[in-house]
């Protein structure tokens, strides 16, 4: 049985949910810890074969179930304890396979006086590659973390290349959650005819942090399907691809792109691409 704490909560959640007809958990930035000061954050972290990410694999198999690590906190290759750590989202498969590796690449540096001052490159490394789009039962993921979601343009080249369904697990401040949360969340939705899953952090972690909470999946037109209420809660809802297929039909936005006035998005899916 997995040692970790988080693995021992969900190992009692899952069953409770799985078994009716759930292909697929997403689970939130942070689903390991939330460390109190940079220090502590690096000092914990764990490479993917650590008893973390080992216990949610073991998880996938009992369950024959996928998993998406919102974030959890990767020790570098070559990075000793105690240096910056990878902010990590890994996707699981039923067999317990890492299916995907993506390293946040947007890292959040915000100072609004009197209310927060948080510098995540101090405990958090630049991710340098998008992410690689997974087929999954439900359709085709794109794995991003949190502060991803301010970046338009990296779910927009995403969508290009063919992704379906758009994943922001978070760690929402409260401060900027009541704010801007649902509304980035639904404009992401919108603007690119795809569903967005929002696996959300929430309440008091320690004295110096709290989240805003409130997980959503909205649907490519941008009404929420489901919603998370506060504290410990479940969002569930289906993925319809036969409605996103219509939505983009019916407003193929992407067709109408102007490619001759602003040109294409490029970026880098993987560790194995050269340009962009």
């Amino acid at each position: 049985m997995p040692t970790s704490g988080p693995v021992r909560i969900w190992s009692n959640v899952l069953p409770r949910w799985v078994p009716r007809y759930i292909q697929v958990v997403f689970l939130p930035e942070g689903v390991d810890y939330i460390g109190s000061s940079p220090e502590e954050s690096t000092s914990m972290a764990e490479p993917l074969t650590g008893k973390t990410v080992t216990g949610y694999r073991e998880l996938c198999r009992q369950h024959n179930v996928w998993i998406s690590l919102g974030g959890i906190h990767e020790m570098g290759p070559v990075q000793p304890v105690g240096d910056r750590s990878y902010c990590s989202h890994v996707l699981l498969n039923p067999e317990g396979e890492i299916a995907s590796v993506y390293h946040k690449t947007h890292l959040f540096e915000v100072q609004i006086e009197g209310r927060m001052n948080l510098r995540e490159s101090s405990f958090i490394l630049h991710g340098e590659h998008m992410s690689d789009i997974v087929d999954t039962p439900i359709g085709k993921v794109a794995p991003m973390v949190c502060y991803d979601l301010r970046f338009p343009e990296m779910s927009t080249f995403l969508t290009q290349q063919g992704a379906e369904i758009l994943t922001y697990p978070s760690a929402f401040t409260q401060f900027t959650g009541m704010a801007h949360w649902e509304v980035l969340l639904r404009s992401r939705a919108i603007e690119n005819q795809c569903y967005v899953i929002a696996a959300a952090q929430t309440g008091k972690h320690n004295d110096k942090r709290a989240s805003y909470g409130r997980a959503m999946i909205v649907d490519p037109w941008g009404c929420v399907v489901a919603c998370c209420h506060d504290g410990l809660d479940v969002a569930i809802g289906d993925i319809d691809l036969s409605y996103l297929r219509r939505v983009r039909t019916e407003m193929p936005v992407m067709e109408h792109r102007r490619h001759d006035l602003y040109g294409y998005l490029k970026g880098s899916n993987s560790k194995t691409d050269t340009d962009g």
